[in-house]
């Protein structure tokens, strides 16, 4: 990965970090700021971002590190002048667990899930 994408990952992931610590209203409040002037994001592109992201940050990599993961790759792709669908929901099924996780084309990117697996309490997309 060159050096600039890899400081442009780091940065996101930092920025992602410092948001995951506000709560949910806060969050989705920054993010309807921070989307305006986006073009929709390709789900190549923001597999790329979630891949880079999680190649920086061993929080973001794991499996407890949904949020600042998805936020993280949200905000590497605002840099690049697109956005994914930021969502937040949980299991359908027992044991019921919450989740975040960004969807590009309709797909949920980078989940290995069916893409109904999850239930979608809210979402912040593009204005429509």
């Amino acid at each position: 990965m060159p050096w600039r994408h890899r400081a442009l990952a780091r940065l996101a992931v930092r920025c992602a970090l410092l948001l995951a610590r506000m709560p949910p209203r806060r969050i989705r409040t920054v993010l309807d700021v921070v989307r305006r002037g986006a073009r929709p994001a390709r789900y190549a592109e923001t597999l790329a971002a979630r891949n880079a992201v999680n190649a920086v940050s061993r929080a973001c990599a794991g499996p407890e590190g949904c949020l600042p993961r998805s936020l993280a790759t949200a905000l590497l792709c605002r840099v690049q002048g697109r956005w994914p669908v930021w969502c937040v929901g949980a299991r359908r099924l027992p044991p019921f667990a919450a989740h975040a996780w960004v969807e590009a084309e309709d797909l949920p990117v980078g989940e290995h899930h069916p893409p109904d697996y999850f239930r979608t309490f809210f979402t912040v997309g593009l204005e429509k």
